[in-house]
């Protein structure tokens, strides 16, 4: 299966919480999820309690929507996790934060994590001075993330850097106001990572 293309806040109310993929409309009374919280679907046939299975696999869908990890990728993740030393499930959830499109998003180059990756894809923005456009590209302690000189003259650059940082940017990155930079000044530690996720239930939906 592709990659999903439909409304983002279907995703939401599929997950019961808000997963926050539109990004400042997320924060806003427009937020479709503040509408209509019930899940999508025929209310009729819905299971009032979901199985042991459903709770873990909607744990582990959470993570692919926030992230926007297919399948297949996720999946090596998920084995990476498990051939690292330590907690799995930390071993997973830092890997995904280390993805170069959710560093843009949480330096604050961009309003999501999907408008990130379109950056990274349209060849925006370069990691220690060469142009990267894998958005799963791993950052490494010490990487520097920067705009591509090309566009620092834009309307685009512009309107994407004022009044930046928009959100607090965690301890583990560093932002450059005037240069407009960014740096991994470590790896994510534990409590640096995703609190919204279960990282136990998705560890114990691929040992099954």
């Amino acid at each position: 299966m592709g990659r999903y293309t439909g409304p983002a806040c279907r995703l939401c109310r599929r997950s019961g919480e808000k997963l926050f993929l539109k990004g400042d409309r997320c924060f806003t009374p427009r937020c479709s999820f503040e509408k209509r919280r019930n899940p999508p679907g025929n209310i009729s046939r819905r299971r009032r309690r979901p199985s042991d299975y459903g709770v873990h696999l909607l744990e582990k869908q959470k993570a692919k929507y926030i992230y926007g990890v297919m399948e297949s990728q996720f999946r090596k993740y998920m084995d990476e996790a498990f051939n690292t030393p330590g907690v799995t499930g930390m071993n997973l959830l830092r890997s995904l934060e280390r993805r170069l499109d959710n560093v843009i998003y949480l330096m604050g180059f961009a309003d999501s994590r999907k408008q990130a990756r379109q950056f990274v894809l349209h060849g925006h923005f370069q990691v220690n001075g060469r142009k990267t456009d894998i958005p799963s590209y791993s950052v490494r302690a010490g990487d520097c993330v920067t705009w591509r000189e090309s566009d620092k003259t834009t309307e685009f650059f512009s309107d994407r850097t004022v009044g930046l940082p928009k959100r607090p940017v965690p301890a583990w990155l560093a932002l450059d106001i005037s240069e407009m930079a960014g740096r991994v000044v470590s790896l994510p530690s534990d409590e640096d990572l995703q609190t919204t996720l279960d990282s136990r239930l998705i560890v114990e939906f691929y040992s099954r």
